[in-house]
């Protein structure tokens, strides 16, 4: 049996007492984003992004002991289990081996090997198998395992069977399973051409494709199978073959002289090509797309992090527009808050084209609402309409600046459409609710996106290719992870918003609504133990997280958590502080009177023994001067960590959070770009240079929205003039970059662009 702790303590290059406090925090109930936050002493404070690989890696290590318990309660059934294999399959430190071990032992359906033992040609098989047979005449040898009766005709036909049998005793070794596995990963290579060379299809550079299975790209395997599934392409292995059934005959072959070797290979020839060879290149075929679809899910869901952690336009008054051509572009209006006010339908696009009854409309709304900025969305009639809105900015003159941007409305119609949209605006129109969704967007992406089944909000690469368990559960976890790191506002989150936070569900995330509504705005945390169904441990995994920006209390309006209250207020009672200093937000100097605490003197060494003292003191006083301000504050925070009893990550916590309560960690995203005019197709040049917001990051690149209808691709290799493997490594979803044109195809609308300093 594998020792779990230190096969994670390994992978993960962590001491074992981090993966085992983790481990048990996990097995006590507590949530990812707690333990992060919260339990740090214990982790060695681990982020959530480790915590929960960690967790995923538990689970299927558990799963796979669970898997070898099975095995060996089924062989042993059978009475077919010796000490030998049971060691050998609690060794097994993946699920693959185990079920290799098992294949012999797995019952069947009927297979020809299973029918040549029912007509008794078994005997044969392990006279063959034997090969200590030199000479005598092969049909007498056969002659006993002719049956008519059972299906044996004539000597052909016990050899066939026979040669059966010993076909799927090879392809059943699973020590060769792993080898031509192996083999295959290292030398076979993928395949694909054209279901029909006269047909134009997207899949065009695969129609005579090659690439070794060990070198061959993520994307390009999604981009492969999808296309095998459209029946648009035929893909296949190109297999070592004869290296393999050189292996396998140099393993079983052990006397060449036997009468029987020729039976003998012709066996081993057939269990590798019909038995073993297609069911490896289906094992690799899974592997690959397993590969591809693991590393599709984190791009995705690291997009969708930063996609969701996008920094709020606060208290900003909004006209959003759902842009499209014949059915009009909806208009929502929105006060700071994300209130809808008043709503309208325009014409500016074919076929009616009334453009400048439209621009009136909307300077009238933008004068009545004391509009500041005009969010439309990316998708049918978007740029056509961005004209429109920079012609209208440009013609009217307004009492102050008026901008406008992009938004993604991606998923703006599934929510639109969704019970809970129907819940929030009953009366409204379904395209009304798309335009406020957009608007809301911009304020407040966090509290707007997770409305939204998270595989509709569009900034990965084939996300509808991929498990979609997995993708749920990843997405799920990114999503809960970006809440918790905000922080929610308990007296303005809606349901959507609050059931992601930490400890809470669906049904209590109702029930937190359903109080505030029957008894006002929560006024302090310990309220929290009155919602029904919200008992202890929820209590203890949510508060922290839960925020009451005008509460009784300061520190509920920051992340520190009530069970450290205590410890707070002693830290500010120490410092010179009082709660109601939390309260203004008077604690700018809090860095300066930690570094007043005094720090315990240390022995000296028998050299400074010897100097005088003067010199002594003078030595001490040089190297405090040397060390940083941030060393400095991190030894005497130790000290007051001994003080107060507690462990330094949690007071060093605690210390930033009183630095800026209520603070947003989104605002030090990157900005959002405001826009007043337009640029079109036609305009672009090569050698331009431009600037641009990421929109979606790939393996092969990203994509980067320079204000004309077609994104422009930033391809790998034009990212940085250094090598990179991976485009996060440079840029993330909502950077803001200044690009170089470097290509424009105006027939397929593809712009190419480069990063690179110097062209």
């Amino acid at each position: 049996m594998i020792d779990i702790y230190k096969m994670l303590s390994t992978e993960f290059n962590l001491k074992p007492v981090q993966i085992e406090n983790t481990v048990k925090l996990i097995d006590e109930g507590n949530t990812i984003p707690f333990i992060a936050r919260y339990r740090k002493e214990q982790t060695g404070s681990l982020d959530d992004v480790v915590i929960r690989d960690i967790y995923e890696r538990l689970t299927y290590l558990r799963n796979l002991e669970t898997r070898k318990e099975e095995v060996i309660r089924l062989i042993e059934e059978q009475g077919k289990l010796t000490e030998e294999l049971k060691k050998e399959i609690l060794t097994a430190d993946i699920l693959q081996r185990v079920e290799d071990l098992y294949r012999p032992y797995r019952k069947k359906r009927a297979t020809r090997a299973t029918k040549a033992k029912e007509k008794g040609l078994e005997p044969l098989a392990e006279i063959i198998l034997a090969q200590n047979i030199t000479e005598g005449n092969l049909e007498e040898l056969a002659e006993p395992y002719i049956n008519e009766e059972k299906g044996v005709k004539d000597v052909k036909e016990a050899y066939a069977g026979a040669c059966d049998i010993i076909a799927e005793i090879v392809s059943d070794n699973a020590d060769y399973r792993k080898h031509i596995r192996d083999v295959y990963s290292k030398d076979a290579v993928l395949l694909s051409e054209a279901a029909d060379e006269e047909e134009q299809t997207v899949y065009e550079m695969y129609y005579n494709f090659q690439e070794p299975v060990n070198k061959i790209a993520n994307h390009r395997i999604l981009a492969i199978n999808r296309g095998e599934k459209e029946k648009k392409l035929k893909v296949k292995l190109s297999t070592p073959d004869e290296k393999v059934l050189d292996y396998l005959q140099s393993k079983e072959i052990k006397n060449e002289s036997a009468i029987t070797t020729d039976y003998y290979i012709a066996a081993i020839q057939d269990g590798y090509k019909r038995l073993i060879a297609p069911s490896i290149e289906r094992e690799i075929r899974n592997m690959l797309t397993e590969r591809a679809e693991e590393e599709a899910i984190k791009v995705f869901g690291k997009n969708t992090k930063n996609l969701l952690m996008a920094p709020p336009v606060k208290d900003t008054r909004i006209l959003a527009i759902d842009p499209s051509f014949r059915t009009g572009c909806k208009l929502a209006v929105l006060d700071g808050t994300g209130k809808f006010i008043d709503q309208g339908v325009m014409y500016p696009n074919e076929p009616r084209n009334e453009v400048e009854k439209s621009q009136k409309l909307m300077a009238e709304l933008i004068e009545k609402f004391d509009i500041d900025v005009i969010t439309i969305g990316n998708g049918t009639a978007s740029r056509e309409t961005e004209q429109v809105v920079a012609d209208m900015l440009s013609k009217y003159t307004f009492p102050k600046k008026v901008t406008y941007t992009i938004v993604s409305e991606a998923g703006a119609s599934v929510y639109s459409a969704s019970k809970l949209a129907q819940e929030e605006y009953p009366d409204l129109d379904v395209t009304i609710r798309g335009a406020i969704s957009i608007g809301r967007r911009l304020q407040d992406p966090l509290a707007e996106l997770v409305k939204i089944d998270p595989k509709s909000i569009g900034v990965g690469q084939y996300q509808h290719d991929v498990n979609q368990t997995k993708l749920g559960q990843e997405l799920d976890g990114v999503v809960e992870d970006c809440v918790n790191n905000v922080g929610v506002d308990l007296n303005t989150a809606s349901p959507a918003l609050l059931q992601y936070v930490s400890g809470i569900t669906k049904t209590i995330a109702r029930n937190l609504v359903k109080y505030r509504e029957e008894n006002g705005k929560f006024v302090n945390r310990t309220q929290l133990m009155k919602v029904r169904m919200l008992g202890e441990k929820a209590f203890e995994q949510c508060a922290g997280f839960l925020r009451i920006s005008d509460g009784e209390n300061p520190l509920d309006k920051t992340a520190v958590h009530p069970e450290s209250y205590e410890i707070a207020e002693n830290l500010l009672k120490r410092l010179g502080y009082t709660l109601q200093d939390v309260e203004t937000g008077n604690l700018r100097d809090i860095n300066a009177r930690i570094l007043e605490i005094p720090v315990k003197g240390k022995k000296a060494s028998s050299k400074n023994i010897r100097l005088k003292s003067f010199e002594a003191l003078s030595q001490i006083k040089f190297k405090e001067d040397k060390k940083s301000q941030k060393e400095k504050i991190q030894e005497r925070i130790k000290v007051l960590a001994e003080e107060l009893e507690v462990g330094v990550p949690t007071l060093t916590d605690i210390i930033e959070e009183l630095k800026k309560p209520g603070r947003d960690p989104r605002d030090e995203m990157p900005k959002v770009v405001f826009r007043s005019d337009v640029i079109n197709f036609e305009d672009l040049e090569v050698g331009m240079k431009v600037t641009g917001t990421v929109r979606n990051v790939v393996d092969f690149g990203a994509f980067v929205d320079i204000g004309v209808k077609q994104d422009g691709l930033v391809h790998l290799s034009e990212m940085s003039n250094k090598y990179i493997k991976d485009p996060m490594e440079v840029v993330q979803v909502g950077d803001t970059v200044n690009v170089t044109i470097i290509s424009i195809d105006k027939e397929r609308q593809r712009i190419g662009l480069s990063m690179k300093a110097k062209r």
